[in-house]
């Protein structure tokens, strides 16, 4: 997928989940299969992020899971490669996500990852394109956070 086209699905899946979310939505509350997706995502993420659980985190996946994490592979094996290395070199990797966004087949996580205790960590946002309720195609783009004492706002990534 060209980043443009990225782009503009991301900004209309925001703007649709952003207008999902508030009270006065003309979409109203979210559809039975977007809150099954949205579980879906929220699992999947749990055993794969947090318990670096490959068998279950595949119980999420669709029979093709398209990856475009420069730094993970492709498919189901590439995932668990990414789990294999996650679970050596970085066993105190874990997320906590902040928001979800939910737009018919995409899903959408604002997370805070920490690699090592005591240290800030990561701004993250997650992507997850779902068919008939399975995970088939993920990115994501992530962000250091920056020490508050030298931020340009006081706002905070979370």
């Amino acid at each position: 997928m060209k980043p443009k086209t990225l782009f503009a699905i991301l900004t209309m899946v925001l703007a649709g989940a952003v207008s999902n979310a508030s009270a006065d939505s003309s979409r109203g509350t979210p559809s039975p299969q977007e809150k099954r997706n949205e579980q879906a995502v929220l699992d999947f993420y749990d055993a794969a992020i947090n318990k670096k659980d490959f068998n279950a985190a595949a119980s999420f996946l669709g029979e093709r899971y398209i990856q475009h994490n420069p730094t993970a592979g492709d498919g189901h094996e590439g995932l668990k490669k990414f789990l294999e290395f996650l679970s050596a070199k970085l066993p105190n990797y874990k997320s906590r996500i902040v928001s979800v966004f939910v737009d018919g087949d995409f899903v959408i996580l604002h997370v805070h990852n920490i690699r090592e205790p005591n240290t800030r960590g990561f701004a993250i946002m997650d992507i997850f394109r779902l068919e008939n309720g399975k995970i088939v195609e993920h990115w994501d783009v992530r962000q250091e956070v920056p020490d508050p004492t030298t931020a340009a706002n006081p706002n905070g990534m979370f």
